[in-house]
């Protein structure tokens, strides 16, 4: 249990997170930091495969326990602690850390999904309680931009199932609704024998042209004057957005090419939004 729960030093990964963050004041590169390793560490605990579903089970439900001891004021783990401090420091709720772990646990429940509904549900868990936790963070001042992170979050997960489906079907795992398969005629099987034909082109036009309303919902949510508080999420909003042109790009084929962001392009993003918005603030 303690290998799991190391903290994580973000300055040695290489995520779209990292390039968002370097501008902000330390406070709260810091406080987003402990939701970030705290994020990472409840993710881990369900995609560690050294242990068995039901091992992945307890320690999920320990760490609930002791995430909800750290809000009583102490865990036995420090990362734990240091989240409570935040919390408190920065009035955070308590929902979006407990449905964060929800999410969690419905990865262990479940790898298919019937219908979007409940694909939106999954991706209201595990990325909008994320969005909701560092808007508080950041000090949004108008209330539509709870919605503007509960739709973010949902586009930011719908991304990332669409560039992940051929690692996810490696894990056994399906997010593509079983009523989109039936709807453009493509099967289970024939997703996990990567099999490219124009049904599974339509199945991917449907699926990114989806996605891109998500982040339309997004937009119309976020006051001029919020955008110099989240301009880091907005950085990380475009920078997912670049991807699904990027799986537009190669006519929908992920099968045969990773698609990603290029650490340049990611850069430019960054600082060009800073120089847009941040420096407003």
């Amino acid at each position: 249990m303690t290998e799991i729960y190391q903290n994580i030093d973000i300055d040695s990964n290489k995520t779209n997170f990292l390039y968002s963050v370097l501008m902000l004041p330390e406070e709260k590169k810091s406080a987003l930091r402990t939701v970030y390793s705290f994020c990472r560490k409840t993710d881990d605990i369900v995609d560690d495969n050294k242990f068995s579903k039901e091992v992945k089970y307890e320690n999920l439900l320990n760490w609930k326990n002791e995430l909800q001891n750290a809000f009583n004021g102490g865990s036995k783990i420090d990362l734990l602690n240091s989240l409570n401090v935040v919390v408190e420091k920065f009035k955070i709720p308590y929902e979006p850390f407990f449905d964060l772990i929800k999410g969690m646990e419905l990865d262990l429940k479940k790898n298919r999904y019937l219908n979007f509904d409940e694909l939106l549900q999954y991706c209201y868990y595990v990325a909008s309680t994320v969005g909701l936790i560092c808007i508080e963070i950041l000090k949004y001042k108008f209330e539509e931009t709870k919605e503007y992170a509960k739709n973010l979050g949902i586009a930011l997960q719908l991304t990332n199932i669409l560039r992940d489906i051929k690692k996810d079907i490696s894990d056994e795992r399906i997010y593509i609704p079983v009523e989109d398969l039936i709807r453009f005629n493509y099967t289970e099987q024939d997703l996990i024998q990567n099999k490219f034909n124009d049904s599974f082109i339509a199945l991917m036009k449907f699926q990114v042209s989806r996605n891109k309303t998500y982040y339309e919902k997004a937009e119309k949510f976020l006051n001029n004057e919020d955008k110099k508080r989240l301009y880091m999420a907005m950085i990380i909003q475009k920078t997912y957005f670049k991807i699904l042109g990027k799986i537009e790009k190669i006519n929908y084929n992920i099968f045969n090419k990773k698609v990603k962001v290029s650490k340049l392009r990611r850069i430019f993003i960054a600082f060009s939004l800073y120089l847009r918005y941040g420096l407003l603030h």
